[in-house]
């Protein structure tokens, strides 16, 4: 398998009190760059004193701002290409379940996979969209609950 088909977790480097307030100046710049434009062109500065500017599309700014958000806050990232698979058990830390939680599910047919020989693998697409359907599923039953309290005069 090639490198880049690899799934990668990118911990950013600790940074220090100047390093991380240049992350939250870039971040909040980018941000409300996508705001004010369709488009934007970002400027280096290079140690030789280059100043090359280079045109990114909203779509990639919008990207390195989540990225920039991310690094502030010292939090991990993952890098995945989307036809990436996984095997159960990288499937249930995605989730943020149990290996056999994921097996329950997909023997039940409510989570795409495929089988290569004896094991399974799950597409990320077919997980992100297991994942957004769970999420609505919450979101029903969250307020299906609060509707319930509301009839029942059971104000929080």
């Amino acid at each position: 398998m090639r490198t880049i088909d690899r799934a990668r977790e990118v911990t950013p480097p600790p940074l220090n009190a100047k390093d991380m307030e240049m992350v939250r100046v870039a971040q909040r710049c980018i941000m409300a760059s996508l705001d004010h434009s369709r488009a934007a062109a970002i400027t280096l500065t290079t140690d030789s004193g280059e100043h090359p500017t280079v045109e990114v599309p909203p779509a990639a700014l919008k990207l390195i701002g989540q990225l920039l958000g991310a690094m502030s806050e010292g939090r991990p990232v993952v890098l995945m290409p989307t036809e990436q698979e996984l095997t159960t058990v990288e499937a249930a830390n995605f989730l943020n379940v149990s290996r056999p939680f994921v097996v329950k599910e997909m023997e039940a047919g409510r989570l795409a996979h495929r089988k290569v020989g004896t094991h399974r693998r799950i597409a990320l697409e077919d997980l992100m969209a297991y994942t957004q359907k769970m999420r609505g599923q919450q979101a029903g039953a969250l307020e299906r609950l609060a509707q319930n309290a509301r009839e029942l005069g059971l104000e929080y």
